[in-house]
């Protein structure tokens, strides 16, 4: 015999900030550090984990970043940006980027090609896609930025870095 699943509706809750981070937690998603340069020329960037693609023609991809980051001013004035999808070792530097620590560029290698969109982290992404920026959307507290990806290079053959219930996993450990 076939056991159904019952289902069991529960009073819906208010929509708290709390509650619905701690919902979301509960939907696992790749890791990515966006990054791209300043005026100055300096590297900007920061961990990300709300990336998704949104059209395969013309190849187009969306993040999600804080409204007022460095990073985003970037991006923004500059036009381009990288997303470096990180693999399974590279915890350590979705933290740092995470962290908001000014020397996080002089702690990881990296390089930047002249037809790149910014910085790819050489070491830590199994794929970088180098965007230009198409479309911009504000809502809340952040930015949605969309990119038309022009370049697409596979630094490594590793499973990517899951994020999901405040823990870091690696594709091969579910």
């Amino acid at each position: 015999m076939t056991e159904r699943a019952v289902n069991v509706e529960a009073p819906a809750d208010l929509a708290t900030p709390d509650r619905f981070r701690a919902m979301m937690s509960g939907f696992p998603t790749g890791v990515g550090v966006v990054t791209t340069t300043g005026d100055d020329g300096a590297p900007r960037g920061m961990t990300c984990s709300s990336v998704c693609s949104v059209t395969l023609s013309p190849p187009t991809l969306l993040v999600c970043l804080r409204d007022g980051s460095p990073t985003l001013e970037a991006i923004l004035e500059r036009g381009t940006f990288a997303v470096n999808l990180l693999h399974e070792g590279a915890r350590d530097t979705a933290e740092l980027f995470a962290s908001g620590n000014p020397e996080r560029f002089h702690l990881v290698p990296w390089e930047q090609e002249a037809d790149a969109g910014g910085p790819h982290l050489v070491r830590d992404a199994h794929t970088v896609a180098d965007c230009d920026v198409s479309a911009v959307h504000r809502t809340g507290d952040h930015v949605t930025v969309f990119g038309e990806a022009r370049l697409l290079t596979q630094h490594h053959e590793l499973p990517p870095l899951l994020y999901g219930l405040r823990q870091f996993r690696s594709w091969s450990q579910l």
